[in-house]
């Protein structure tokens, strides 16, 4: 059993309170569940997908291109190095090491997104003006720097491998809790250069008691804007591809019913609001501004955020989904279906952390759901996928579930996944992990166009020049006229053209598995997603 594991699905009451420090109380909750039977499945199978999100429409030697389109993402978690670096204070080497064995497992999936946790609570795995340097990665509370810039490299490389980098932050949290190694709510273990001991005011300890942390105070306008600074910071100096946060914003509430001791910034700013209806327009103002300053800077990088499943419950609104689960807009103020509505997001990954015919939360259920909610909208949706629960008792006991789900996915037009966690994703577990891979990702996949670009001019047609085979057996190739960001090289034998390969520019074009008597085309592909018409076919001579 790995760590991480341990930490989720381990049955000793430490191990649950570890888990709920680190990755918060919604997903504890989401994980002891107890399901109801679901549905039989005959002889372990699931229905036939449908068609395959709309791709590429070209020719290839007169044989129309098929490409899918939709992302297919890992989250790569930094707190209490649940995921990455392994264990803090590692040497730069050894940590540049391991990132780029999460991106060879990345490309073994046919992934193209990567979803890495750079600001996990209050600090930065780059140099920061705003934050001091993360303790997951130096190993110390003094935000002394390690000497180079993770950041730095983890884009790059990721982007030579045909990956988008998405930066996941979250954003209120300042500390996390002393049980697990974090500072707690003790400040005078706080960074000499930590905002929360420079502006103390900012900072509320929640909730009391030894696994209380530090979070920036949603409710006072002058932290908002410093975090949201903090964040697109990164924005500003480095090449990411998208901002992400998960479901952190106003904590999940504790067992012992202490509320989030707000009482001040709400008294100075609520201005006669219920305080729900206050905290929830915080938020609310946090992700407008976040999309807002984003598209301003570089209106490319993608804004999404992957929040908790339910919204509310049809009990509770005739709007709300036939769940009888946690719900976001009243525990954690965050009003989900707001932000969709409004546009304020670019994609949205729910976390259906839950079972086919789960009696508290059905995934079928929630899926039409959200596809419903997505319906006249520019809103991508992409779900977060619970690879972390394979091999829990009851219906999670049974590999096929993810496969399934991700079935689901397709016959509802989901354009896309993002995985909990790479850890799992790596570790295979009953082989849920090959299995869902065979069915849906046996191929490359073009990433989903951003909707608000879609009058963007479509590039120009590259040309390919030449072909040789290296000593591993690769089919390379030379090009001329990529002059986008990206490439996608497509292969036919006879029948349709098929993608085979997708890369940065500058990055080697090749086939890796070439087949005989095959013809190849090449396009271009901008940051938008906008793709070139295929280039004039190439047949390598035979060898």
């Amino acid at each position: 059993m790995t760590g991480v594991q341990r930490l989720r699905l381990g049955l000793l009451l430490s191990v649950v309170l570890i888990a709920a420090l680190a990755i918060g109380a919604g997903l504890v909750r989401a994980a002891f569940y107890q399901a109801s039977a679901a549905p039989a499945i005959k002889g372990d199978t699931f229905a036939a997908p449908a068609a395959a999100p709309a791709g590429t429409t070209g020719q290839c030697a007169g044989q129309p291109a098929q490409a899918t389109r939709e992302l297919r993402g890992m989250w790569l978690t930094t707190v209490y190095n649940l995921d990455f670096p392994s264990k803090p204070g590692l040497s730069e080497a050894q940590v540049k090491a391991e990132y780029l064995g999460w991106l060879d497992v990345a490309v073994a999936q046919n992934h193209n997104a990567i979803f890495v946790h750079v600001r996990p609570s209050g600090d930065a795995f780059w140099p920061s003006d705003y934050a001091p340097w993360s303790n997951w990665l130096t190993g110390r509370f003094d935000g002394r720097s390690p000497g180079w810039d993770p950041m730095a490299f983890m884009v790059t490389e990721a982007h030579a491998r045909g990956l988008q980098f998405h930066a996941w932050f979250n954003p209120y949290r300042g500390t996390q809790p002393a049980p697990g190694g974090g500072v707690g709510t003790d400040a005078a273990k706080l960074a000499p250069n930590h905002p929360l001991r420079l502006h103390p005011e900012w900072r509320i300890a929640y909730p009391s008691g030894k696994t209380g942390r530090f979070y920036f105070d949603p409710g006072i306008p002058e932290a908002r804007k410093f975090v949201e600074d903090s964040m697109l910071e990164a924005v500003q100096k480095y090449d990411v591809d998208g901002v992400h946060f998960d479901d952190f914003f106003y904590p999940y509430p504790e067992g012992s019913g202490e509320d989030f001791p707000d009482a001040a910034s709400f008294a100075k700013y609520g201005a006669g609001k219920a305080k729900a209806d206050w905290r929830r327009e915080n938020v609310n103002t946090l992700v407008r501004e976040m999309h807002e300053r984003i598209q301003q800077i570089k209106p490319w990088v993608s804004f999404g955020i992957s929040p908790f499943g339910i919204w509310r419950n049809r009990t509770t609104d005739p709007q709300g989904s036939a769940t009888s689960g946690l719900e976001s807009y009243d525990t954690i103020y965050a009003d989900t279906r707001k932000w969709v509505q409004n546009g304020w997001l670019d994609y949205i990954a729910p976390q259906l952390y839950w079972t086919i015919g789960f009696d508290k939360a059905d995934y079928t259920t929630l899926l039409k759901w959200w596809t419903t909610l997505m319906k006249g909208t520019n809103v991508q949706l992409y779900i977060g996928m619970a690879d972390y629960r394979v091999g829990e008792k009851g219906d999670w006991s049974r590999p096929a579930m993810l496969d399934q789900e991700m079935t689901l996915n397709r016959q509802y037009g989901v354009q896309g996944e993002i995985h909990f966690s790479a850890a799992q994703v790596r570790g295979d577990k009953q082989g849920a992990v090959t299995r869902y891979r065979k069915a849906h990702y046996a191929s490359p996949a073009l990433l989903p166009r951003l909707a608000r670009h879609a009058a963007t001019a479509t590039p120009a047609t590259p040309q390919l020049t030449a072909a040789r085979k290296d000593a591993t057996g690769k089919l390379v190739f030379t090009q001329s006229g990529v002059a986008t960001t990206n490439w996608a090289l497509y292969r036919t034998t006879g029948g349709p053209a098929a993608l085979v390969a997708t890369g940065r520019t500058g990055a080697e074009i090749a086939d890796p598995h070439p087949a005989a008597n095959s013809t190849y085309c090449l396009s271009a592909v901008d940051r938008t997603g906008t793709e070139s018409p295929l280039s004039p076919a190439l047949t390598p001579p035979a060898a």
